[in-house]
């Protein structure tokens, strides 16, 4: 392997914000904040959704609202089509 051509590559711990599960891997992520787990220092990165929180993994159904962006996107556009 050539020698500094790679990216530094470390152990980091992704957080799932809305369920607070941790993952631990290595990663080339870097962030602030920083915990040190069993003797290592490991970046903490926050995430809004990972496996354990989307709808696709967990099974769940959640409700969207999109009649504000429908609204949104009708207005937008509505001076365009009486034209």
């Amino acid at each position: 392997m050539k020698a500094d051509i790679h990216p530094d590559y470390h152990p980091v711990c992704f957080v799932d914000v809305s369920s607070g599960a941790r993952f631990y891997t290595r990663s080339t992520m870097k962030s602030k904040q920083v915990e040190k787990i069993d003797g290592q220092d490991c970046y903490v990165i926050s995430r809004d959704v990972t496996a354990d929180s989307h709808p696709a993994y967990t099974g769940e159904k959640r409700f969207v609202d999109t009649a504000g962006r429908v609204e949104k996107f009708q207005k937008k556009f509505a001076r365009r089509r009486a034209q």
